[in-house]
């Protein structure tokens, strides 16, 4: 399972599956009963207030005989499309009625094999989801980052600059892995620094962060996994106002001080600003060179009760100079990655 922002993407079909064709009574027995479960799934998660429920599905399979004899054909035959993959993601929709389907495994054959534009074409036009379901850019080997509600162009996709598109970074908590991995060690998962980096960079820039964890092979999320999301997760608790219904700011990055990433709220009384600060100052001063104060400006840090006091950037035209108070451990309730809201600027 991936964990998109706030919207699960339940795994369906991966590159290794079977085709019913080939499952015997008591595999179809399973499926009648993994249907089920994914239904109560999808019903649980849309409970949740603001939850969306998605679904991953792969075009092709690696070792399925109808794929490889279309694929030693050059792609001039579709006995695999027409057989399974179709018929798999019109009943993924009519069953599930996804908000989000991700789409994967296209980059063998160009979207006319897959037949990717007739079924988009019903998905947004006769579907029950037509009016709500949301799509990714892998529908045939020609059109990531060209085609789609939104793009992953590739896998761990940061560009780290504002895109004109909507996008998206898949990228997984195991550096070296989509699934689980028994001889991992220590070093090869994501620290919660790194994650909460990639999270800020990604967020800035206008992306969503798509978060995979592999499951053992009998459904479980190891120690580490859920270590690293529930981390993710009390700082969401506390700084989900610069990540949720954020927009990129004028800067995603701060111009003077490395390891800022910006974000934005705007409301009817005005922009709110969130730096996104990596590092904790090693002074008791902490430049940002992208922000234009004015004499209304405003800074405090989020989980900090006191406003704190703040001058223009001596010799700069823009740019503030954060006075950080003497705060006692009790009193800092991050621990990872803070974050300054600023209010009142004049960009």
């Amino acid at each position: 399972m991936v964990v998109q922002g706030s919207t699960p993407i339940l795994n369906k079909s991966q590159q290794g599956g079977l085709t019913p064709k080939y499952w015997s009574e008591g595999c179809k027995e399973r499926m009648k009963n993994i249907t089920k479960k994914g239904r109560d799934l999808a019903a649980a998660v849309r409970k949740q207030p603001g939850m969306k429920f998605g679904v991953y599905h792969s075009l092709y399979e690696f070792y399925n005989p109808l794929y490889l004899y279309d694929k030693a054909n050059k792609y001039k035959t579709q006995d695999f499309v027409k057989t399974k993959t179709m018929p798999e993601l019109y009943e993924l929709v009519n069953k599930y009625k996804p908000d989000v389907i991700w789409s994967d495994g296209a980059w063998e054959a160009k979207d006319t094999y897959w037949n990717s534009t007739n079924f988009l074409a019903w998905l947004y036009n006769n579907s029950p989801v037509k009016d709500t379901v949301v799509v990714n850019d892998r529908w045939g080997k020609n059109t990531p980052c060209k085609h789609g509600g939104f793009w992953n162009c590739n896998d761990k996709y940061n560009p780290k600059v504002l895109q004109k598109h909507k996008w998206e970074n898949c990228m997984t908590l195991d550096k070296g892995s989509w699934g689980y991995r028994r001889p991992a060690s220590l070093i090869d998962y994501l620290s919660i620094e790194e994650l909460l980096k990639t999270l800020a960079e990604t967020i800035s820039c206008g992306g969503n962060l798509l978060i995979n964890v592999g499951p053992t092979y009998d459904g479980r999320i190891i120690p580490i996994f859920e270590e690293r999301l529930r981390q993710l997760g009390s700082w969401l608790d506390l700084n989900g106002e610069a990540i949720y219904t954020s927009v990129p700011w004028t800067h995603q990055n701060d111009t003077v001080t490395s390891g800022v990433w910006y974000t934005s709220q705007k409301s009817t009384n005005g922009t709110v600003v969130y730096a996104i600060v990596l590092d904790w100052p090693k002074e008791d001063e902490f430049v940002l060179g992208s922000p234009e104060p004015t004499s209304k400006t405003k800074v405090d840090l989020i989980g900090y009760p006191a406003k704190l006091d703040w001058i223009p950037l001596p010799g700069h035209n823009t740019g503030m100079l954060i006075r950080i108070p003497p705060i006692s451990i009790s009193k800092i309730v991050c621990k990872w990655a803070w974050v300054f809201r600023i209010s009142g600027l004049n960009n």
